[in-house]
């Protein structure tokens, strides 16, 4: 059996299985909204599925800027932003969104369509200018704060994330998410911006005390917030005209991957789609994993995980977290190799072109032959750099939504382990 081929379709069916289109459509129902507005990854998809569903309605889109198509449906406008960290678009587009949804007036109805990254794409910085704002996500990022730790700042900063959206409007609002987080609280997801918000300006602090960041600027904002000087975010049963439902998960993405696997006649364990902590020791857990259920397998079987590890940056090089679960596996298990593919469903891994890396069985061997030395490699988290030169990067452009990542990992007897 091709692995590789088998891998790489199966990846690309479970996204199509779970494309926009197909999650909304059993939510598209009942009267039509006055005013559509979409941010995340998967905005424009989402937004002209809605307004297909919805012809004449007017929209609003806030995509990545390097989305693969910008165009704007009839009746809709569109607001590129940046992502992963926000930028003076992102601060142009949540003006916009502000005063769109500000001016419906009582009575009106509001659908909001949200997906992962809609927390940089959507950004009005309050207590601190955009580039401190900047500056502090990158530093949380770089520490390995997880995206929780993150929205819970970036939400005590911002005057649309945290509910601080749906406050903002007197319309009806309902918000159907794609989620691209651990546990898919929608409070979480694109940092909350139509739900309740059940952290506080002192739960902030906490996170940069743990963290162990100084941002000043930011610091000020959150003790003053957490003096009661400013106001807190709508904390739960303060939104009662605002209602949410997650309509797409990392769960929904394993599930498509099973299935896809099955109509090619290969079984499939779903081992769990809500997996994060450290990249590293996710990576030696698989590995015992693998070590433990090798030894009772006659036939193949595929492992599915999902969910989104941290990486903690000690070095500049290429790559994410997929790449470099890759890495870590590979040399976890050393010559002891399988066929497997980690990739984040968006298309893209961190700050590389690529969306996740190939495992063979002689990945080692071909990379030993290369001069390629997995050690050197994740000491400057460069595993971007590693696949692309082992010609085992895989490379499919922004792909829209982000629900996680998809790791599949292949049992085949006989066991090398």
């Amino acid at each position: 059996m091709n692995w590789r081929a088998v891998l790489e379709g199966t990846y690309r069916e479970a996204l199509a299985a779970v494309s926009p289109a197909r999650l909304l459509a059993p939510h598209l129902t009942g009267p039509p909204p006055d005013l559509v507005v979409a941010f995340g990854k998967a905005a424009l998809p989402m937004l002209r599925a809605a307004l297909e569903a919805y012809p004449g309605v007017p929209g609003l889109a806030v995509p990545p800027r390097d989305a693969a198509d910008l165009s704007a449906p009839p009746r809709a406008e569109v607001y590129p932003a940046s992502h992963p960290v926000p930028g003076a678009d992102s601060v142009r587009a949540a003006r916009a969104v502000l005063a769109r949804v500000a001016a419906l007036p009582a009575g009106s109805r509001l659908l909001v369509l949200v997906s992962g990254g809609g927390s940089a794409l959507l950004a009005a910085p309050w207590g601190v200018t955009l580039a401190q704002k900047q500056a502090l996500t990158r530093e949380l990022l770089a520490v390995g704060a997880d995206i929780t730790q993150v929205n819970t700042v970036r939400k005590h900063l911002s005057r649309v994330k945290g509910g601080r959206l749906a406050a903002a409007t007197r319309a009806e609002l309902r918000a159907l998410l794609i989620s691209d987080v651990i546990g898919d609280d929608p409070a979480v997801i694109a940092s909350g911006p139509t739900v309740p918000d059940p952290t506080t300006f002192a739960d902030a602090l906490a996170v940069l005390d743990r963290c162990g960041l100084v941002a000043p600027a930011a610091r000020a904002h959150l003790e003053a917030g957490a003096r009661g000087e400013v106001p807190e975010t709508p904390k739960p049963g303060e939104l009662p005209h605002a209602q949410a439902q997650v309509i797409g998960s990392g769960r929904v993405l394993l599930e498509a991957a099973r299935d896809a696997l099955a109509r090619r006649g290969v079984a499939a364990r779903l081992l769990s789609a809500t997996q994060g902590g450290d990249v590293r020791d996710l990576a030696a857990w698989h590995a015992a994993e693998l070590r433990r259920q090798w030894p009772h397998r006659t036939a193949p079987l595929v492992l599915l995980s999902g969910g989104e590890a941290t990486v903690t940056l000690r070095g500049d090089g290429v790559g994410g977290r997929n790449q470099e679960f890759a890495l870590w596996l590979l040399r976890d298990l050393g010559a002891a190799g399988i066929y497997g593919l980690s990739a984040g469903s968006d298309g893209r891994d961190g700050n590389s072109a690529a969306a996740g890396a190939f495992l063979t069985p002689d990945s080692l061997a071909r990379a030993r032959r290369l001069g390629l030395d997995p050690d050197t490699f994740l000491a400057r988290n460069d595993s971007g750099t590693f696949f692309a030169r082992l010609g085992d990067a895989l490379v499919t452009g922004p792909t829209g939504p982000n629900l996680g990542d998809l790791r599949l990992l292949v049992l085949s007897p006989p066991s090398p382990l």
